[in-house]
């Protein structure tokens, strides 16, 4: 991505953070930075001017360093977060609101249901010719987060309402490495779907290199995730839904909540 470049920040046990720098202007945001040293230590290796966090829900291990970050770093940081429990949070931000990152274009999208302020951050370059959304617990590669303080109806909005229509070509940055739990589930609900075998031997192999599986896509996801094909009839067919893809959500969260 010529104009905007992510670098993948591993932390904790399986959490992802993500630098966003805008190329031209080198100002860049960090993603649910949960470990603010390795922050710091990526923004000085990458000379960037960092200007603001986006988080995207309070739970800790994503909204858990925001403190700590704004008092090491020495120049005053925004912190969105769409949810009045997120820490050091300076800017509360909601659906279509916009803010910029350099000359980097980011819009929000308020998918309550993991949490009830959960917020992806869809960023684009001023060309639009490279876009990446930044997803936190409501879409992972292969997955979604648990409907801890939300519906299925509210999950369907986020993923089918408002992530689906994203371009195809966006790329999704997730906030954890789930790949190869959420493919086995997603090969149990459709087993003739090959896209998904395949997809599993390349996420085995990335993993046997300590590789990141991380980003897909929204047009890969519309094809590999469930909770992305709840109108599909292979998944109704599974959920038992009759037509309603409200009702096959529901369902196979039911069930991923308790597959092994």
């Amino acid at each position: 991505m010529a104009d905007m470049s992510v670098k993948i920040l591993p932390a904790l046990a399986d959490n992802y953070m993500y630098l966003i720098i805008c190329n031209k202007t080198k100002e860049a945001a960090i993603v649910d930075p949960v470990n603010p040293e390795s922050v710091l230590e990526a923004v000085q290796n990458e000379n960037v001017k960092l200007k603001s966090v986006l988080t995207t829900h309070h739970h800790w291990d994503h909204a858990g360093g925001n403190e700590k970050l704004v008092t090491l770093f020495k120049d005053k940081l925004i912190v969105y977060g769409g949810d009045e429990r997120i820490g050091a949070m300076t800017n509360k931000i909601g659906q279509d609101d916009t803010f910029k990152i350099g000359n980097l274009d980011v819009q929000c999208h308020f998918t309550p249901c993991h949490t009830t302020g959960h917020i992806c951050y869809f960023v684009q370059t001023p060309a639009r010719d490279s876009k990446a959304v930044f997803t936190g617990d409501t879409l992972f590669l292969g997955g979604c987060g648990r409907f801890f303080e939300g519906t299925a109806e509210q999950m369907y909005s986020a993923l089918i309402e408002k992530l689906s229509n994203l371009p195809d070509e966006t790329k999704v940055f997730c906030g954890h490495e789930y790949s190869l739990q959420n493919l086995k589930f997603a090969n149990h609900v459709e087993p003739q779907n090959v896209t998904i075998q395949n997809k599993i031997e390349w996420s085995k192999a990335k993993r046997a290199n300590n590789e990141p599986t991380v980003p897909s896509t929204i047009g890969e996801e519309k094809e590999i995730n469930p909770f992305m094909r709840v109108c599909v009839d292979s998944v109704q067919q599974y959920a038992k839904s009759h037509g309603n893809p409200i009702e096959a959500m529901r369902a196979i969260r039911k069930v991923k909540d308790s597959f092994k």
